[in-house]
């Protein structure tokens, strides 16, 4: 199985960045994690803080992997762009979230993603990744 864990904008920044919500832990670090974790699954993660590149990389892969696990961060609240890229691929997509959204400011409470994806997992840290990525095998 071919999965892509794929990061939208200032995800590359946890481990620094309010680590009250997001821990202490670097993304880097918990995926040599999940890849040890599941070495039976061919693994790939792309993050990027621009808005075309997260669709290029969903067009690239969107018919050839197997799933998609995607935290678009607050793109997901205002990138119509990039639902309509989940929209138009086959590989499916979980939208995931490592805070919960709907405890936080109400803008967060709507997503572009949600519609077109499989499903949406919220709330539980890293944790969210290691669902999503259990609810595909």
């Amino acid at each position: 199985m071919k999965i892509l864990i794929l990061n939208g904008p200032n995800l590359n920044l946890l481990g620094k960045r309010e680590p009250s919500i997001y821990g202490n832990v670097t993304f880097n670090e918990f995926f040599e994690t999940l890849k040890k974790k599941y070495a039976d699954v061919e693994l790939h993660y792309f993050q990027s803080n621009i808005e075309g590149e997260l669709i290029d990389k969903l067009h690239e892969v969107g018919f050839s992997f197997d799933a998609i696990i995607f935290n678009a961060g607050a793109y997901t609240h205002t990138s119509v762009a990039i639902g309509d890229a989940i929209k138009s691929i086959e590989t499916p997509v979980i939208e995931v979230h490592i805070s919960n959204v709907y405890s936080r400011e109400e803008f967060r409470h709507v997503s572009y993603i949600a519609p077109n994806a499989k499903g949406v997992i919220a709330g539980f840290g890293l944790q969210s990744y290691e669902l999503a990525l259990e609810s595909f095998l």
